[in-house]
């Protein structure tokens, strides 16, 4: 019967997995194939971003100022 293996012997000149330093250049060869495809946000996309971002952040610190005023008057009644 004829053995339809798919797996290469171990002495085999096929690609092998990168050692030592091959290991280093070969993961940044892929951060920069990674980075070329990131895609920048426009000037007025990057307004309307930090736009929204400041509305949030102010909504934010009104929630958390308004709790604090509740808490503060809720412990000054408790310990007055």
């Amino acid at each position: 019967m004829v053995s339809t293996s798919t797996a290469s012997p171990r002495g085999s000149t096929e690609e092998k997995s990168p050692r030592g330093l091959g290991k280093i250049w070969l993961f940044i060869r892929q951060v920069i194939d990674e980075l070329r495809k990131v895609v920048r946000p426009t000037r007025d996309e990057l307004v309307s971003y930090t736009i929204a971002l400041i509305v949030f952040l102010a909504l934010i610190m009104a929630y958390v100022l308004g709790l604090d005023q509740l808490m503060e008057r809720f412990v000054s009644w408790i310990f007055g």
